[in-house]
């Protein structure tokens, strides 16, 4: 017998378009939408069978919104606490505008969430209001699932290989959607891109095998990746399968920049739907690198015109940049290893307001002793460092290495906000090690905390880490993650919920 399911009684909230201390460890604020939690469980009765999907022994899901409530809340306080085979070649494309719908009636979803990590795609459920239960969260990295079990108790989290799992187990489950973010090394430049011919690949390639074969196929499907996927032939194999099995799908590239979040985080993402029409924003041969804009949505919510951009620098003085550091041409190599181009792109990217300061993100009130780049790093990778300060509004992709190696694995923040750093960099010309060190250790440069990389990955306050784990493997977990609120709006997008 199918369990019945209740919305909890956790109520929207609501954050302002700006931070402030009290809201500063959360990123959601920076959308300046309402962030709302909505939780659907089984409501048991003594004696009553176990809902579908049970296939191991799991705890079952609260019995009260209450519950939920009240653990977040103390998690809040404890301490430590992220038909054809090749694809039509056409042009990046600009998602056309649609139309808002409300999600009232909505009947609840199952959700098979694949290769779950630290949970960032529940989260992100929870953050798109659709009714919705995770039936099963599948991963086979232990470190992972202990994170994912912290901040999601109750779900049935199923610690095998994807391959493990049978048709008949798939078949129990009784999902109508997948969120899946496969593992990304076979399709990177630095992962030697070998594709369907890595090992890695091969779970993915059996949900593939899989998916035509399942009794009842999901109705949604949303897949995340790195930029590289799309021209993969694992991504022309996916696509021939949904083709086949009658889904309507969209390609995406995405960065949290454009939902006025200060990181880059350029993803590939395919939302797909059973259904015989076109989704209303399809462009077919086409990558959309934004989001459908919706008709009742102020276009300038989350972007400024060229325009407009051009007249707010006039009057917004950039308190990123220092004024000498802006320059053009032959002298823009300047005192880090940058040229003309990326200084340029810096400069721009500081100066659109339509994004957040990372101040915003920033914890407060805390020891950063630990967060000091040590003085060996300082000499050796000084000029490949991206540093930022806290009002700019712009910062690197974080990757798995970070805190562990410096050269491209993500942004340094710059404590000392009234030092220059280009009368820092100058002065290293021909001075002994020790002085060297000396200057560059007034710049204070840190690396960013766990927590402030979650809050801009869109990972809510309640979001937290065992304390058993280590600042390595929380800096690992993140880089492996994904944007909650990307797919939190690209899940409402996928069902119609706009």
């Amino acid at each position: 017998m199918e369990s019945s399911f209740h919305p909890s009684t956790e109520l929207p909230v609501s954050f302002p378009p700006k931070a402030t201390k009290k809201n500063r460890q959360s990123g959601c604020y920076s959308l300046g939408k309402p962030y709302c939690f909505l939780s659907f469980v089984p409501l048991l009765t003594p004696g009553s069978p176990k809902p579908r999907g049970a296939l191991l022994n799991s705890e079952p899901e609260t019995q009260g919104g209450g519950t939920e409530m009240r653990r977040n809340q103390r998690r809040r306080e404890r301490p430590g606490s992220g038909g054809s085979g090749r694809r039509t070649k056409g042009p990046v494309g600009l998602a056309p505008r649609l139309r808002r719908h409300g999600s009232e009636g909505m009947e609840a979803l199952r959700v098979l969430e694949l290769y779950s990590g630290i949970g960032g795609m529940h989260h992100a459920l929870r953050e798109s209001c659709i009714p919705a239960q995770v039936v099963a969260a599948i991963d086979v990295n232990t470190v992972a699932n202990e994170v994912y079990k912290y901040n999601f108790p109750h779900t049935q989290l199923l610690a095998k290989t994807i391959e493990g799992i049978t048709l008949e187990e798939f078949d129990s489950l009784s999902f109508n959607m997948i969120l899946m973010s496969p593992p990304c090394q076979p399709f990177t430049r630095i992962g030697l891109q070998g594709d369907m011919s890595d090992p890695r690949t091969n779970s993915f390639l059996y949900i593939l095998d899989v998916l035509p074969r399942l009794q009842k196929l999901p109705k949604y499907i949303l897949l995340e990746n790195v930029k590289g996927f799309e021209v993969s032939s694992t991504r022309d194999l996916l696509i021939r399968t949904i083709e086949n099995c009658g889904f309507q799908y969209q390609e995406f590239l995405l960065s949290p920049t454009s939902l006025g979040i200060p990181n880059s985080r350029l993803r590939y993402f395919l939302i797909a739907k059973l259904q015989s029409e076109p989704l209303p924003f399809q462009t077919p041969g086409q990558v959309l690198v934004e989001f459908p804009r919706m008709e009742s949505e102020h276009p300038q919510k989350y972007r400024i015109d060229t325009e407009n951009k051009a007249k707010v620098k006039k009057i917004e003085p950039n308190t990123c940049f220092e004024s000498s550091t802006h320059c053009s041409g032959k002298d823009a190599i300047l005192f880090k290893l940058e040229t003309a181009e990326e200084i340029d792109r810096k400069y721009q990217q500081d100066s659109d307001l339509s994004v957040q300061m990372l101040e915003n993100f920033l914890e407060d009130d805390i020891d950063m002793n630990q967060y000091f780049l040590p003085p060996k790093s300082l000499l050796r990778y000084a000029l490949l460092l991206d540093i930022v300060k806290p009002t700019c509004r712009r910062s690197t992709c974080f990757t798995k290495g970070y805190g562990s190696y410096v050269e491209g694995t993500g942004s340094v923040l710059q404590t000392a906000e009234d030092v220059q750093i280009e009368n820092i960099y100058k002065s290293l010309t021909n001075l002994p090690q020790e002085e060297k060190i000396t200057n560059l250790e007034l710049l204070k440069l840190r690396y960013f905390t766990p927590k402030e990389i979650a809050n801009l990955l869109g990972f809510p306050p309640e979001f937290g880490f065992p304390e058993r784990i280590t600042r390595k493997q929380r800096y690992r977990l993140l880089g492996n993650s994904l944007n909650v609120h990307i797919v939190a709006k690209l899940i409402k997008v996928l069902c119609g919920q706009f």
